[in-house]
């Protein structure tokens, strides 16, 4: 086999498959090449461990973790070439994936872990890393089961942008030459502009337009705001996930923000008292306000009942799945499975769910609770660990986005309530609902993120149960290391609001802080949101009996419109280059195809790491935004022209450069 076709994805990599048409990867399952090796490991298991730190400490400060994946992939492709024996493909997606474990446990425990601080229910180290542990695990042997489904047999269904994003790092830095060139500059063009505009005060990063008298008056009078992050990161994101996924992305942002929004401020308005669960009137909020008390509520809901959906229409094919990982129960089954569909064994997977229930169960009798109160515990953990995995990898195949706040407040909110009828509350009840919660949250943080890595390892032609096999030992780094290092950062600082009479600085701890206000609320018997999860509900049932797949649209629901939106404008881009590519045809047009796909994951590995880099030095004392700052930064019409005028450029580069 040819060095270009060895190290050239092919040409149905990210189409659907035709009647009687197979996938063949790069590595095809007769082949064999370096994968499961001790540089592999061992550089992973560091690199998890270093950016699991580094994450959570981000997260707690700014409420922003650092994006892992990609820029490991990057940092593989550098290491490959410090040996000898130049690394292969298959061992950089094993680095990649076992260090990318890091952003998953983190995501998971930062949403939790730090709220028993803030509630001084002062959990130990082992809680913390059992805790994150427990989930990881959990995470990872619900997808196996799945991945059939997800990654081979929705083949060119699914966009999977961070998939896409690593693979074409890998496979264009492996092959060298002009491509590999074209990737090193988008990358380092979106990394500088990334970093430039998210750190220092030199243009706008977040537009809004209300220069412009008439987008004010509707600000004002109608609480219509329109927002758009205007970062490289977020359109190469838009780019990879196509104009018709990002259409559907964005009407959900659309109602979000222009209509529903509104409509609350416009029945509110006139009303001076406060609202549940809103502390104050409508008629003093702003929108952003009215979104965070109101309508995010609302997307919670969407998205819960757009799971659901997705559980129900999928059940037929999760059950095939099942079906088809029960040959393992037979002794010549790996013989007669081919190396790219090995999984591990049902057996192996049915005794790890088995010793992981054992060891939750063990945990929560801790607390002394009823064995009840311990069944009930046990099972809402399993159950929704299990029914959210398929959601977080759903959406992290569609959007790259895992709605695991939302999915995280329903864990809270239903565990509360269910748990408050059999007489658990107090402080007890806050802890044991809290750990549900941060074995759920860390459980969907990871089967978003391995469906992500599986992916990524079907593309190249990595046998899945190496992957598999690898990822409990970075599920396992990273535990220890996120729940060391929140236990040695709340002895340092506080999380979440400043005590009276404690000298410690503070770590604000934004989505702890909000699952400490739920959890405080329902152990306090306060009202819950039921209408608001119910109009979300409503909404993805209207979707679903349209035959409209709801999961995308309740994703632009919850997250705001200045994500949504600069995300449209990357669909619209992709759809403007493929439209170049399919007139213009044959191998030049399939060029102009290959060139905007790597483009665009330049811009999301380069935002990337704009993003790590800003975000590590705003951990550097004395580091402050000002110390970079353009005369016109405070000038909104010429700050957010000039931004506006950067980001049309660098539209006009991946356009340029695409069809070059």
């Amino acid at each position: 086999m040819s060095e270009q076709a060895t190290h050239s994805l092919p040409e149905n990599a990210y189409q659907p498959l035709k009647t009687g048409e197979t996938y063949t990867p790069i590595f095809q399952a007769h082949m064999h090449a370096p994968e499961l090796t001790a540089r592999a490991i061992l550089w992973g298991v560091l690199f998890c461990v270093i950016f699991t730190v580094a994450s959570a400490y981000s997260a707690l400060k700014v409420g922003q973790g650092m994006e892992a994946s990609i820029p490991i992939s990057i940092l593989a492709i550098g290491l490959a070439r410090m040996y000898k024996r130049r690394s292969s493909l298959l061992e950089n997606a094993i680095l990649t994936g076992t260090g990318g474990a890091s952003a998953a446990v983190v995501a998971g425990a930062v949403f939790t872990l730090p709220a028993l601080y803030i509630l001084h229910l002062s959990p130990n180290p082992f809680q913390t890393v059992f805790i994150c542990l427990a989930g990881g695990c959990l995470g990872v042997l619900f997808i196996i089961p799945l991945r059939r489904f997800f990654v081979r047999e929705m083949h060119g269904q699914f966009p999977f942008p961070e998939a896409t994003a690593i693979t074409e790092v890998l496979v264009t830095g492996e092959r060298g030459g002009t491509q590999a060139k074209l990737l090193l500059q988008a990358t380092s063009i979106a990394g500088l502009y990334d970093f430039i505009v998210t750190t220092f005060h030199v243009w706008r990063e977040y537009l809004n337009l209300q220069f412009i008298p008439i987008v004010r008056t509707l600000a004002d009078k109608g609480r219509m705001v329109f927002s758009f992050d205007a970062i490289g990161f977020i359109l190469g994101l838009g780019y990879v996930m196509g104009l018709q996924s990002a259409m559907v992305f964005c009407a959900g942002g659309v109602l979000a923000n222009f209509v529903l929004v509104p409509l609350i401020w416009f029945l509110g308005s006139h009303v001076n008292v406060a609202v549940y669960p809103g502390m104050t009137p409508v008629s003093s909020m702003s929108a952003a306000e009215i979104f965070t008390n109101y309508v995010r509520y609302i997307g919670v809901g969407a998205i819960a009942t757009a799971g659901i959906f997705g559980v129900l229409k999928s059940m037929r094919v999760i059950a095939g799945s099942f079906g088809i990982a029960l040959r393992a129960f037979h002794p010549q089954a790996d013989n007669h499975s081919e190396r790219t569909d090995r999984d591990l064994s049902m057996m192996t997977i049915l005794l790890g769910v088995v010793l992981s229930a054992l060891a939750v169960a063990i945990f929560f009798s801790r607390f002394h609770v009823s064995w009840t109160v311990l069944g009930l515990g046990l099972v809402l953990t399993l159950l929704f660990s299990f029914f959210f995995a398929s959601v977080a990898a759903n959406a992290i195949a569609t959007t790259a986005n895992n709605p695991a706040s939302g999915m995280t407040m329903l864990t809270v909110i239903i565990a509360a309530v269910v748990l408050l009828r059999f007489g658990l509350s107090g402080t007890t009840g806050m802890f044991f609902v809290m750990a549900i919660a941060g074995m759920v949250c860390t459980a969907l943080c990871v089967s978003g993120q391995f469906v992500t890595d599986l992916k990524t390892g079907y593309w190249l032609g990595n046998t899945p149960a190496s992957q598999e096999k690898v990822k409990f030992l970075g599920i396992l780094a990273a535990a220890a290391a996120a729940g060391l290092t929140i236990v040695l950062l709340a002895h340092t600082f506080q999380f979440g609001e400043a005590a009276l009479g404690d000298a410690r600085p503070v770590l604000a701890a934004p989505q702890a802080s909000i699952m400490k206000a739920l959890v405080v609320g329902f152990m306090s018997r306060q009202p819950v949101t039921w209408l608001l999860f119910g109009v979300g509900a409503l909404i993805s049932v209207v979707l679903e009996m349209l035959g409209k797949s709801s999961m995308v649209f309740a994703l632009g629901i919850y997250l705001p419109l200045s994500l949504t939106s600069p995300i449209l404008a990357g669909g619209f881009l992709s759809h403007l280059v493929r439209r170049r590519a399919e007139k213009t045809g044959g191998e030049v047009g399939r060029g102009i195809r290959e060139r905007g796909v790597i483009l665009a994951s330049g811009l999301m590995a380069g935002g990337a790491l704009g993003g790590v880099l800003g975000a590590a030095l705003r951990l550097v004392p004395g580091f402050r935004e000002t110390l970079i700052q353009t005369p016109f930064y405070t000038n909104d019409p010429v700050s957010q022209s000039v931004s506006v005028l950067l980001f049309i450029g660098l539209c006009m580069y991946v356009w340029l450069r695409a069809n070059k």
